[in-house]
């Protein structure tokens, strides 16, 4: 038995024809549906293969159908008749006016020789290919069932395997689903086709990811990445000659500072030195006076020795003077502020250590267990607590257990809802006892504190309070505490904004310091 196959190829589809005929005593011709997709021109070609060739030829490129076309010279025909089905002859093959011819002019099927005759003519009455139950493939014998001596030209879809006409009717596949095995491998060639043309499209999108979208990327990315240098650069060097300029703004200023008080220092050294002069004089003329001159004389030198004494109450005495102190409010700087307060807040740790000293918490407030939340009670739940000399009596204050006596500190405070609390330090020495402003934060020289009453921020210190335009209220308030610097920072840890700035030179070893009338404050450990 022959079979004729057409190949057709084109860049996005593929076509696949088969007709296949039998021998005389074979009362059917099996035609599979062909995997058709027609959308435009394309060449073609033709080959004749007989069936007991079990591997097929995977379908020619372009390249090889152009050589194969100038080598073969086949002319396509059609195999089909107007109304689809295949012409065949009265003897039931097909027509041979069906075929393709050669270069001859005849039939492109030639009356094979003998030995491929007899090759081709099936065994025992059927086509076989071996043993009973070998897998057959395009155009070869189906093989034949050991339980009825049948060809093995059905398929079981439910056990998944070949079978002959009598198993599923009265053998071990009845009442299962079968094919045609010739139906069932159409199938599968389409789904394969349909599988290659999948993988055609996939490898297509792959290509044209790699070639379009990760070059587009690519440079994408190269362009992007200068630009964030070239920004960064931009950045760096417009802060760095921000803070250039304010350095030497700052220092211009405390150099400038620095020669007042000298010149007030030299100038009051230079009136002081003059004047004990002098003293000096008049008192020599005063002793001289009283050494050396008689008693009658002594009587008549009244005036002379007032004048003397005028003199010297003219001299008048020397006091200190705040013209004669260093102002270290001269090196005040917004910017430099800012950015040494967000680095310090982004770069320095906090004190985890930090927590409240139950000694000094009031009996107005009550103490979490880890020491670190303290919380304003109602007059109904207080409770009296055991005395300490170091405990406040009368106001709600309280103060961390660690002594801040030098170096570089920060600790943050959670505001949560309390609308009445003052956050700042205080010495040691603070009086804790009695209602008077000696035992009240920011009233005292000792203490310095940011308030927050009636929704308005204020700094106090020694009964001064100062009035702060604070736009936002924080949720975080940071505390910075310079020791040696005499710096005293109060900032919003989220934004680094900063709420204020006090400059004061301390002599105590500082605490940190809270009071609380609502709600509550905690102390953060970051």
């Amino acid at each position: 038995a022959l079979s004729l196959s057409l190949s057709v190829y084109s860049p996005d589809l593929y076509l696949y024809f088969r007709v296949a005929y039998t021998t005389p005593h074979l009362s059917q011709v099996t035609q599979p549906p062909p995997h058709t997709h027609l959308s435009r021109r394309f060449p073609v070609s033709f080959r004749i293969t007989d069936r007991t060739n079990r591997h097929r030829q995977p379908l020619l490129s372009r390249s090889d159908m152009s050589a194969q076309a100038t080598d073969s010279e086949l002319t396509p025909v059609s195999l089909q008749d107007g109304d689809g089905e295949p012409r065949l002859n009265s003897a039931g093959l097909p027509s041979t006016t069906s075929l393709p011819r050669g270069q001859d002019g005849n039939a492109g099927t030639q009356d094979p020789d003998p030995s491929e005759e007899s090759r081709l003519k099936p065994s025992g009455g059927r086509e076989h290919s071996g043993e009973a139950g070998e897998e057959a493939g395009p155009g070869e014998a189906v093989g034949q069932c050991v339980d009825h001596e049948s060809e093995l030209n059905w398929f079981c879809i439910t056990e998944g395997k070949r079978v002959c006409s009598q198993c599923p009717i009265v053998g071990s596949c009845r009442g299962h689903s079968v094919s045609p095995v010739e139906r069932r491998a159409a199938a599968v060639r389409d789904r394969l086709v349909d599988v290659c043309e999948k993988l055609q499209l996939q490898a297509q999108r792959i290509e044209r990811f790699l070639s379009d979208t990760l070059s587009t990327r690519e440079h994408g990315l190269q362009v992007a990445a200068s630009s964030a240098r070239e920004q960064c650069v931009r950045w760096g060097a417009g802060v760095r000659g921000a803070v250039e300029e304010a350095e030497q703004w700052v220092l211009e200023a405390v150099q400038r500072e620095d020669e007042r008080v000298r010149n007030s220092l030299l100038t009051q050294r230079a009136h002081w030195a003059q004047g004990l002069g002098r003293l000096g004089t008049l008192r020599a003329e005063l002793v001289r006076l009283l050494t050396e001159t008689t008693d009658s004389q002594l009587v008549s030198s009244s005036q002379e020795m007032s004048e003397r004494v005028e003199q010297a109450e003219g001299v008048g005495e020397p006091h200190d003077s705040d013209k004669l102190t260093f102002d270290l409010r001269c090196c005040e700087s917004p910017l430099l502020m800012s950015m040494w307060v967000s680095a310090t807040i982004l770069s320095h740790p906090a004190e985890n250590s930090l927590c409240f000293d139950e000694g000094t918490v009031s009996p107005l407030l009550s103490l979490s267990d880890d020491g670190r939340c303290l919380t304003f009670l109602p007059r109904r739940q207080r409770q009296p607590r055991l005395y300490n000399p170091g405990r406040f009596d009368s106001w709600p204050n309280a103060l961390c257990g660690r002594a801040l006596a030098s170096g570089l500190h920060r600790w943050t405070l959670s505001l949560e809802g309390s609308q009445a609390f003052k956050v700042g330090v205080c010495y040691g020495s603070m009086e804790r006892k009695g209602s008077g402003n000696a035992a009240r934060l920011g009233y005292n020289t000792g203490s310095w504190v940011l308030s927050y009453y009636e929704s308005k921020f204020c700094f106090s210190h020694a009964g001064r309070h100062l009035a702060l335009p604070v736009l936002c209220r924080p949720k975080w308030l940071a505390v910075l505490l310079d020791f040696q610097g005499g710096t005293l920072v109060f900032a919003d840890r989220e934004s680094g904004a900063v709420l204020h700035a006090h400059h004061q030179a301390f002599s105590e070893a500082l605490y940190p310091a809270c009071a609380v009338a609502h709600q509550s404050l905690h102390l953060l450990s970051h």
